[in-house]
């Protein structure tokens, strides 16, 4: 059996009468890039907040790297790296002189601290502009330095809050591929979305909503397990099209893609055939209605509504 790097039990969080994480059961392997998927205001930064020790778990239990978080959170933060949402960077010090403060929390001793920022500078990218202000830095080039500082200290776990929020694609493929490369390294990785596309890139996913883990696995598995019929539909007028197939029996879903729409319904139901039927009693064109391979997208869509027991509409 693969050991775990993290490992929770009922984590749960509460804030007053609002429960941000609810009995959270996760298990993620060690050298693993495992992605929380999820909308904002899920409990994805909360999760991570508690699994770096900076947040105590309402109840429940969690381990990361063999260490008991709500026992010794400290010894957690020594052993993990952390990349918040929002920047933790001083603007007036350089990369150079941020790399070297997040070194000094750290009680790294002055060679080996040297040692360590040169490393660090070189592998993101940042050496030529060591001497730069972290605030005359670029968003791209502040996200790898955010990172260089997660990784300053060589933890054996790093969690990334959105690390790729808001980046141009050249600079999110570079993130990525540095991410790969400290996976390589046997880094476990804990990285959290809302961009699907990111998750894609995961090695496993997990599935937040509403502070409940409620699907997990790789991106292929949780395709293959995608519990609805799926159509791929183009009509004219589409947004009539969208609005009569949303009000109708069988169908839990409905999605606008451009000039297509994508047609949720419960297993069974017989949409290829039902679906020209009801828009061209409408008086709609139905060109074509074809049954598609779902997204990871259409997946997290899918596990939202039974999660909620119920359609929605989008």
């Amino acid at each position: 059996m693969t050991p775990l790097a993290i490992e929770t039990a009922g984590l749960t969080r509460r804030f007053g009468g609002l429960v941000a994480v609810r009995d959270l059961h996760l298990s993620v392997r060690i050298g693993e890039i495992f992605g929380f998927l999820g909308p904002n205001g899920a409990g994805k930064t909360t999760t991570i907040r508690m699994l770096c020790g900076l947040l105590a778990p309402s109840q429940g239990r969690a381990q990361v790297d063999g260490v008991d978080v709500g026992r010794d959170p400290e010894a957690v933060k020594r052993r993990v790296g952390y990349m918040p949402q929002r920047f933790s960077l001083y603007g007036d010090l350089t990369a150079e002189e941020n790399l070297h403060f997040f070194a000094g929390v750290y009680r790294m001793g002055s060679a080996k601290r040297r040692e360590r920022v040169a490393e660090c500078l070189r592998r993101v990218g940042l050496w030529e502009r060591r001497a730069t202000l972290a605030d005359h830095l670029s968003g791209g080039l502040k996200q790898r330095l955010a990172l260089a500082c997660a990784m300053v200290h060589t933890p054996a776990i790093l969690f990334l809050d959105e690390p790729t929020a808001g980046a141009d694609p050249p600079s999110r493929q570079r993130m990525w591929d540095l991410l790969y490369e400290a996976a390589g390294e046997g880094r476990t990785i804990l990285v959290t979305t809302h961009y699907v596309e990111e998750a894609e890139r995961c090695q496993t996913v997990g599935f937040m909503h509403r502070g409940s883990l409620i699907g997990r696995g790789s991106p292929e598995e949780c395709k293959a397990g995608f519990a609805e019929e799926l159509l791929e539909v183009d009509a004219d007028p589409i947004m009539r099209a969208a609005a009569l197939l949303r009000g109708a029996e069988a169908v839990s879903g409905v999605s606008v893609y451009g000039r297509l729409l994508r047609v949720f319904g419960r297993p069974g139901a017989g949409l290829v055939e039902r679906v020209p039927k009801l828009l061209g009693a409408a008086g709609v064109a139905a060109r074509t209605v074809r049954p598609v391979a779902p997204s990871l997208e259409d997946v997290f869509m899918s596990m939202t509504r039974l999660a909620e027991g119920g359609a929605e509409e989008r």
